[in-house]
């Protein structure tokens, strides 16, 4: 590992001279990918000097514990040193576990209602509010790029893109099967009911990352329905994608421009492209490991919220929090900071092994 982390501070200080080399300024797009990486390593090297200035101080405290005058204070420090000494090394293992590339990207959210009817929409609706919510509290900017509203308020579908800082980090095991257990406002025995719906989060990809030829694309055009304002059944402005090849299919109709929704069902498209690709080198690196919290595999049922208990559980941690109201009106960094610990813990085993 201190192999590895001199290498990483060598590297570090090489990237520290070139990003200040006006050449490199000069060409803009080599400059902020240096500024990048040497971005990603900046904690990683502030953790490992720490380290070294406590190690340092071990030794020169060690140095002094013959000194009659000064071995009650050495023997403090030495103390303190040991201490902290593991609590970094733990520390420096968990950062240089390699990082997701996808985190720092955009999301492209799905949610569909699924086993249950009317009440699978109604949760499609309640999650949807709950990561408007989330995003809210984040300062993170959502935009709506195509629903399918049913008559109660609920969703049959709805796809949304947040924008921000560590968007995909947040919100990545967010994908799967959510389950609801409540009694539904319709039911007048007061049975509870259990509906699913189905998530999933999609990182926002550029051109670069996957190339579509035009060729393989279909696109229909057709008038938008449901919420939209006065070009609403006036205008084909909706529009939809067909990727011949897979078949899949994008669509927008949240936009008055034709171009607009062209370009949105178009970023749709690629996302759901990449995620096939990211789906099979996922599934390959999950079937190493004995866990599956990093998955996001959307046929696996993730969570339960439980009304009646005021319970949600999510299964891949077994991890329940009994905050039903708060957690619905955006607050899910309690259950996101326990997935994202339990998958760098999985990652690191994974790394040792």
């Amino acid at each position: 590992m201190f192999q590895k982390l001199d290498d990483v501070e060598k590297r570090y200080d090489e990237l520290t001279k070139q990003i200040s080399d006006p050449e490199v300024i000069s060409q803009n797009s080599l400059w902020q990918k240096l500024m990048k990486e040497h971005s990603d390593m900046t904690p990683i090297v502030e953790k490992y000097r720490e380290y070294k200035q406590v190690k340092l101080n071990y030794e020169e405290a060690k140095e002094m514990i013959n000194d009659k005058e000064l071995k009650e204070l050495a023997e403090t420090e030495m103390l303190e040193a040991k201490e902290k000494m593991p609590k970094l090394e733990e520390e420096l293992k968990m950062l240089l576990i390699p990082k997701d590339p996808d985190d720092d990207k955009n999301v492209i959210c799905e949610i569909r209602g699924g086993a249950g009817g009317e009440e699978a929409a109604l949760f499609a609706g309640t999650l949807f509010r709950m990561y408007s919510m989330y995003a809210e509290r984040k300062h993170w900017k959502l935009e709506v790029l195509n629903e399918n509203e049913t008559g109660l308020g609920g969703y049959k579908e709805i796809s949304f893109m947040i924008t921000g800082k560590g968007v995909y980090s947040r919100l990545k095991f967010e994908s799967g099967v959510h389950r609801v257990q409540r009694v539904p406002d319709t039911e007048s025995s007061g049975r509870i009911h259990t509906s699913t719906s189905t998530v999933a989060v999609l990182p926002v990809v550029e051109d670069v990352e996957i190339q579509i030829n035009p060729a393989d694309v279909k696109m229909d055009v057709f008038r938008a329905s449901g919420a939209g304002g006065q070009h609403v059944n006036k205008t084909s402005s909706a529009v939809r994608l067909t990727h011949i090849p897979t078949g899949i299919v994008a669509e927008c109709q949240t936009e008055r421009s034709q171009t607009q929704n062209r370009e949105y069902a178009m970023r749709l498209l690629r996302s759901r492209l990449y995620e096939i690709e990211k789906q099979k080198r996922d599934t390959e690196l999950a079937s190493e490991r004995k866990s599956q919290v990093g998955s996001g595999d959307r046929s696996e049922k993730i969570r339960t919220y439980n009304y009646p208990q005021g319970r949600i559980t999510d299964h891949r941690i077994g991890l329940s929090i009994f905050q039903m109201e708060d957690f619905l009106n955006g607050n899910l960094d309690e259950m996101l900071d326990s997935l994202i610990a339990a998958d760098r813990a999985e990652r690191l085993k994974g790394e040792e092994e």
